[in-house]
């Protein structure tokens, strides 16, 4: 039997959806990465044979990807070597960390406050970072 109640309709042995506190999604997004950083804090990805994930970019193509090189960039950033981590991914570690701590911290804070937090990018804004993308991956396969 189906009852409708104000144009909402139950279906017989489905719950109702509860809401979820604005601060979960963060939470359990930050715990995942530290769970992650963990695992990362004693797997040297520079050696071979260790259990992380090749990209698939480079896998299927043999090109860097914008990306290629985070892994390792990020291992040298948590063991204090930013040269290093610089000569991973430069471009990764000084805009793409910030920018993540920034809006990752946002996201945080408001769901904390009890709101829901969602970014607006304007086109100009992601134009911008897909043409970042496209220049450094052919600046640095054409000079790598």
């Amino acid at each position: 039997m189906v009852t409708a109640t104000a144009g909402w309709r139950r279906r017989p042995g489905r719950f109702p959806r509860r809401p979820v506190h604005p601060a979960l999604p963060p939470v359990a997004t930050l715990a995942a990465g530290l769970a992650g950083a963990a695992y990362l804090w004693r797997t040297d990805p520079h050696d071979g044979g260790q259990f992380l994930p090749r990209c698939p970019f480079n896998w299927a193509t043999g090109l860097l990807c914008p990306a290629c090189g985070g892994t390792r960039m990020a291992y040298d950033a948590m063991h204090g070597d930013l040269a290093a981590a610089f000569h991973d991914n430069a471009v990764l570690l000084c805009l793409g960390v910030p920018l993540a701590a920034w809006l990752g911290g946002r996201w945080l804070y408001e769901g904390l406050r009890g709101r829901r937090y969602r970014p607006r990018f304007r086109p100009v804004a992601v134009a911008a970072v897909l043409g970042l993308a496209v220049v450094w991956a052919v600046v640095r396969n054409a000079v790598g």
